[in-house]
């Protein structure tokens, strides 16, 4: 149960070593490169194209409109009239006015969560997290580290699916769900709570489950699943990493 969508992209062919050092290096030349317009290049250039693949667009572009639309418009809202360091006026609306600074730092910023989000998106909708998490324990990162980054890519959909099951449930047995605000804030005791405790009793199995399976063994381990990685992308992830810092560094010197 994951966000995973089977797919013969691009993306999906590459190794999940190569998807997340190209998302760090896209995260730290948005925030740290030089250039109002740089995050927003990176994104038209290097994460739009790969999102409007057949098998991802549908749910690439719901999923980051839904995140990143309304933080954008609060963003302009916020920054556009009330921003205190805007001198040049655009539109005087008596008491508040829009300014440019503050529109141009409103899309500065909405372009910085569109890489994130966009990048982050792509990353799990085409690497299962089985995949990831072998790669990463035969690169040598702790087990723990690697459970938790696992962990994390499984908790969204499992929640949606245990919420789910839970609201079929207690419309079973009566419980009004849909309707007046007052009714859906009434129903949200009676699903939160089996939602708080199965995910508690979850952890204790999670927990026994690894234990079983020699979780804290520092031996070398095995795995049935073989990860390919050419020779071509074991160049290209310390390529990614020298350009990101020379972009930086360009920033900085400018």
């Amino acid at each position: 149960m994951t966000l995973y969508i089977s797919g013969y992209s691009l993306l999906h062919q590459l190794n999940p070593l190569t998807k997340l050092i190209w998302l760090i290096c896209l995260v730290l030349i948005s925030f740290l490169g030089p250039g109002y317009w740089t995050p927003a290049l990176l994104f038209a250039g290097l994460i739009l194209p790969f999102g409007l693949n057949r098998s991802l667009v549908k749910p690439f572009l719901r999923t980051l409109g839904a995140i990143v639309g309304p933080l954008a418009g609060l963003l302009f809202l916020i920054h556009g009239f009330f921003t205190p360091e805007g001198h040049t006026i655009l539109v005087d609306l008596g008491p508040v006015s829009l300014k440019q600074e503050g529109l141009a730092y409103a899309f500065l910023v909405t372009s910085q969560t569109l890489n994130l989000v966009g990048a982050g998106l792509l990353l799990v909708f085409t690497t299962s997290p089985a995949a990831l998490m072998t790669t990463l324990a035969e690169r040598g990162v702790p087990a723990w580290l690697t459970y938790i980054l696992g962990a994390t890519l499984q908790l969204i959909p499992l929640m949606q699916a245990r919420a789910a099951a839970i609201i079929a449930a207690q419309r079973a047995r009566g419980l009004e769900t849909e309707g007046s605000l007052l009714v859906r804030a009434r129903a949200l005791k009676p699903l939160l709570n089996p939602l708080v405790l199965s995910a508690l009793i979850d952890v204790e199995e999670r927990a026994i489950a690894l234990e079983a399976r020699a979780f804290r063994v520092r031996r070398p381990k095995t795995s049935l699943i073989e990860i390919p990685d050419s020779t071509g992308e074991r160049i290209l992830r310390p390529a990614l990493f020298g350009l990101t810092l020379v972009v930086i560094g360009a920033g900085w010197w400018l």
